[in-house]
């Protein structure tokens, strides 16, 4: 059961509209004490990862740039939902594109908050059991790709290592329970 918040707002204004966020300042009053504080939120549409299982128990990675980092970083096939879409509908799209893969098993777990400090976003987790090649990857215009196949077992010595450090896709993982026994280097 969630516990009654002693936070009300007090008012929204968009900062700044971006592509696929809005960055909003957001007052709060404190019920108990009566005062109020300004924070920041990123409004943004919801989305979705899909981890894509091979019969061979191979998980189909990719490699892609990403600019909040200024660097190409491993993750999973996914992306933002579209009007209307529903967060199954988006990963089995969002695989076909990036990929070229395809399922018939395709399992929803999650949702996930991603930051719910700062983020207004809800991210979606499918597993894609079987996944095979089904036609040629087709990216958006701005998207380069680099695809890879590693071993399921692998996933876990990849995150300690920290070469899959994309933390919303180590969660992906957790949240399919497809991490068993993950153990760090103790430091």
């Amino acid at each position: 059961m969630a516990e009654k918040s002693r936070w009300s707002l007090v008012k929204t204004r968009s900062v700044r509209q971006f592509r696929t966020v809005n960055l909003l300042e957001r007052t709060f009053r404190h019920e108990p004490s009566g005062r109020e504080r300004a924070y920041a939120a990123c409004e943004s549409s919801d989305w979705v990862f899909v981890i894509p299982i091979t019969k061979e128990n191979e998980v189909v990675l990719i490699r892609q740039f990403r600019h909040g980092r200024q660097q190409v970083v491993l993750e999973l096939p996914g992306g933002i939902l579209e009007h209307g879409e529903s967060p199954m509908e988006a990963g089995i799209r969002e695989l076909r594109e990036e990929t070229g893969y395809a399922s018939d098993r395709i399992q929803m777990v999650g949702p996930l908050l991603p930051n719910p400090g700062l983020n207004t976003a809800v991210f979606h987790v499918a597993v894609a059991w079987d996944a095979y090649v089904a036609q040629p990857p087709s990216p958006e215009p701005l998207e380069e790709i680099v695809m890879e196949l590693r071993p399921l077992q692998e996933i876990p010595e990849m995150i300690v290592g920290g070469e899959l450090n994309h933390a919303m896709c180590v969660a992906a993982f957790a949240s399919a329970g497809l991490l068993g026994g993950v153990e760090g280097s103790g430091g």
